[in-house]
């Protein structure tokens, strides 16, 4: 006699004559359990027996994955040649097993899960999913934009804990990368540039073509994009985590408006930082740019400076502080958004992720190409 302990089930196998074999189950077969009883009948049906006999006198508990697992052991031991039966179940035992439909686990879905489809289906789901996801954005900025109403009624709504908090995430732990990457562009640019305009022995315009470049468009877009991937995605994860573990719904039970709550300090705190970075970006693409004229060009640092103010006009730096503090809100609005729509576990978490930081970009280049239209025909 063999007898094998799982968990809270033993399972004992004792021979018969014409090779047959019983086996019976005690304890409590469950889905905590269930793998290592499966494990423990394929080491007892090596023997390969004729006739098993499954007895269930003393199974004192069953729930509907030990059902679902005797039914796989009836179609394993019908797959080696052996019949097995049940028997001496209980009333209660016998209800859970009949649960179970074993002609359904062979039959086809009725979707097919691995289900191509032709070119025009795909369209179609794509435009269905675009025009949802179209509606879940314009939804939510109905929402925060009365939260954001309020908010500005009454500012003590606010909690500027949280703005200072993230303001310090998305501003003072950003010097060091948008600095990195400022004095980089502005480098290259400069060098890049002083090629070209050295054969017309125009060398001096280096600074102002850097410094409107900067200023006008490269700033703000660099900023709001390394903005978007730095703190974009945190929004989007910590909301996306918050509402997998069900904290949003908890805070929604105790009287809160989560996106009160959470989004607006975020977006806030966006809008007040961005466009302080979009101008330290400028002034180091501007140092980056000195480094060559200097270096390179052989240009004092007056002339350099001076050519480069002369065309730094305040209409320029009031249009890419618009620019910056619409680029922040189109952001850290994405990030939350993309957020408070997690479904599932982590798996959605890092899509959500994903979705923010793409659609963050994709914003922030639609606004620029809409700005650059309309300061066009307002002849700014």
């Amino acid at each position: 006699m063999r007898r094998r302990k799982s968990r809270n089930v033993f399972l004992e196998a004792t021979p018969r004559k014409g090779g047959g074999l019983l086996l019976q189950l005690n304890g409590k077969l469950r889905l905590k359990n269930l793998e290592r009883v499966l494990v423990e009948f394929d080491r007892v049906m090596e023997r390969k027996p004729a006739i098993v006999e499954l007895d269930l006198s003393r199974l004192r508990y069953l729930d509907s994955a030990g059902a679902l697992g005797l039914v796989l052991m009836q179609k394993k031991a019908a797959g080696l040649g052996a019949g097995l039966t049940i028997s001496n179940a209980a009333e209660s035992i016998q209800g859970i097993i009949k649960l179970i439909d074993p002609d359904s686990l062979d039959s086809k879905p009725i979707i097919s899960l691995d289900r191509k489809g032709n070119f025009i289906e795909k369209i179609g789901d794509g435009a269905l999913d675009m025009w949802a996801d179209f509606v879940g954005v314009v939804g939510f900025l109905g929402d925060f934009l009365f939260a954001l109403a309020k908010a500005a009624i009454n500012p003590s709504r606010i909690r500027w804990s949280e703005v200072g908090l993230y303001m310090e995430k998305v501003g003072a732990d950003g010097l060091g990368i948008v600095g990195l990457i400022g004095f980089l562009l502005g480098l290259i640019i400069a060098f890049m540039s002083s090629l070209q305009l050295r054969t017309f022995g125009a060398d001096v315009y280096v600074g102002p073509l850097l410094a409107l470049a900067m200023v006008s468009e490269l700033g703000p877009i660099m900023t709001a994009i390394l903005v978007a991937g730095r703190s974009g995605s945190a929004f989007a994860a910590e909301i996306g985590t918050m509402k997998v573990n069900e904290e949003v719904d908890a805070l929604a039970v105790m009287g809160f408006d989560p996106i009160n709550f959470l989004a607006v300090p975020k977006v806030v705190a966006a809008m007040m930082v961005v466009p302080l970075l979009t101008l330290y970006a400028d002034l180091t693409s501007i140092l980056g740019g000195l480094f060559v004229g200097v270096f390179s060009l052989d240009l004092t640092p007056f002339t350099y400076l001076k050519s480069t103010l002369d065309v730094i006009t305040p209409t320029e730096v009031l249009k890419s502080m618009i620019k910056s503090v619409t680029f922040a809100v189109l952001i850290a609005g994405i990030g939350c958004q993309r957020g408070f729509v997690v479904r599932g576990g982590a798996q959605a978490v890092g899509s959500a992720t994903t979705s923010a930081v793409v659609s963050a970009m994709f914003l922030i280049i639609v606004a620029d190409s809409l700005f650059a239209i309309v300061y066009h025909y307002l002849d700014l």
